[in-house]
């Protein structure tokens, strides 16, 4: 019975907690990650800024929240629709997380940008962003990791003047991988969030216009860019 008390505060607080970040992504919305503001959502949720300050000490904090949630959701989002798909091809299960990251942005725009658009002036994404970011960008990796193991990976020679970057970035994010196929993946990566990126903030405007195919026919062409077969 003692535990009770303490049992009622922490449901309490995961309750407010979310309410906090429900009227901070509703003022994302409305007015953009720059223009956050502790004081407005207090006084949306009827709290006096104190009371507020108890649960996320600073906008940055409320910032760093909400950018983890927003990560967390897009991997969870992708890693499903790999899970859905787990014994198909190499290029299909490559192709469901990507056409699975284009979903999650239309259906979240205004999380998408907060993760994937302009800088938020004055703030800087501590370490604790990282596990959250990387879920995408390892589960593809996993993808061609187990095309090397499996059937091979066929990729094009690096020029000479980039191997010490490719080496360098074979060494931090995958080094039982070839660095033509680790280099490969960073480009991929930047240009399947450029795809997304480009329709989602109207650049694709009077120019693609039967976006799904499009998309999907770019990122298979990503996959055999990575070797995939």
């Amino acid at each position: 019975m003692s535990s009770t008390p303490q049992g009622a505060r922490a449901r309490a607080r995961i309750e407010v907690t979310a309410a906090i970040k429900d009227e901070a992504r509703r003022q994302l919305a409305a007015e953009g990650a720059a223009k956050l503001s502790l004081r407005a959502v207090a006084r949306e949720l009827g709290m006096v800024s104190s009371a507020l300050y108890r649960y996320f000490p600073s906008r940055d904090e409320l910032l760093t929240a909400l950018i983890i949630d927003a990560y967390n959701s897009l991997g969870e989002a992708a890693e499903a629709a790999h899970d859905a798909v787990a014994d198909a091809g190499h290029v299909r299960r490559w192709i469901a997380v990507c056409e699975a990251v284009r979903a999650w942005a239309l259906g979240h725009p205004h999380e998408y940008a907060l993760i994937y658009g302009s800088p938020v002036p004055g703030y800087t994404a501590p370490q604790t962003t990282v596990p959250a970011a990387a879920r995408v960008g390892l589960l593809l990796i996993a993808i061609v990791r187990d095309a090397h193991q499996g059937p091979g990976l066929t990729n094009s020679p690096l020029p000479a003047d980039l191997h010490p970057e490719a080496d360098r970035m074979t060494a931090d994010l995958a080094p039982d991988l070839p660095p033509e196929a680790v280099t490969a993946l960073v480009a991929s990566w930047a240009q399947l969030y450029g795809l997304v990126g480009f329709e989602l903030f109207g650049q694709f405007n009077r120019v693609v216009e039967d976006r799904e195919p499009f998309f999907r026919h770019a990122v298979e062409r990503l996959a055999h860019g990575v070797g995939l077969k």
